[in-house]
C-alpha cells in the first residue's frame, strides 16, 4: 500500500491568456485576501492598496502610524511573497497571474538597486567592455532594466531560461 500522495487528478492546466480588467480586479481582491490572512499571521499592520495598470494587478502594501510593515519589505522577501500571492491567486482562479506586489516601497528600493546595478555595466562599457551581463531576475526587473538601458542610450537584450534568464546590455 502507497502512502504517496495521488497527483493524478489535479489540473495542471492554467490559462495564459490576457486577463480582462475585471479578471485582474479579481486577483486583486484574491491576492489582498491572500497577503491579509499572512498580514495577520505574522501580526503585522499593513493597509492595502489595489490597483490594474498596464495588464496587471498591483497590490501595494502600506504601514500605518507605527506600522510594521518594514519587516518584509526586503525587496527579496517581498520576490518570494510576490510568487507565493501568484500562487494563490492561480490556484484560486485557474488563471496565470502576473501581478505586482509592493511591501513598504520595497519596488522603489529595487528600482533603485538596479539603476545602480545598470550603473555599474555601464562603467564596465565605457572602461572597454563589448558587453555586460547581469544576473538572472524576473520578467518585471528585466523589463525595468530594459527602461532603465534606453534611457541612458544602450541596448539590453534578455537571455536564457526560466530562472537563469538574465539580461546583457551593449552599446547602442
Amino acid at each position: 500500500m502507497s502512502t504517496s500522495p495521488d497527483y493524478s487528478s489535479i489540473d495542471t492546466s492554467v490559462d495564459r491568456a490576457p486577463a480582462t480588467a475585471e479578471q485582474l480586479e479579481e486577483e486583486g481582491d484574491v491576492a489582498a485576501d491572500f497577503i491579509e490572512g499572512l498580514l495577520d499571521i505574522a501580526d503585522i499592520d499593513g493597509d492595502l492598496d489595489l490597483d490594474v495598470r498596464a495588464g496587471r494587478a498591483y497590490v501595494s502594501v502600506q504601514a500605518p502610524e507605527g506600522g510594521s510593515v518594514s519587516l518584509i519589505a526586503d525587496p527579496d522577501t517581498v520576490q518570494a511573497l510576490q510568487e507565493l500571492t501568484r500562487i494563490a491567486v492561480q490556484n484560486r482562479t485557474g488563471r496565470f497571474s502576473r501581478l505586482i506586489l509592493d511591501v513598504g516601497g520595497s519596488r522603489d528600493t529595487r528600482q533603485r538597486q538596479l539603476e545602480q546595478l545598470v550603473g555599474r555595466a555601464i562603467d564596465r562599457l565605457e572602461d572597454g567592455a563589448s558587453q555586460a551581463s547581469l544576473p538572472a531576475m524576473s520578467s518585471y526587473e528585466r523589463k525595468l532594466v530594459h527602461d532603465i538601458v534606453a534611457e541612458r542610450g544602450f541596448v539590453s537584450e534578455s537571455y536564457g531560461d526560466g530562472a537563469d534568464r538574465h539580461t546583457v546590455i551593449r552599446r547602442a
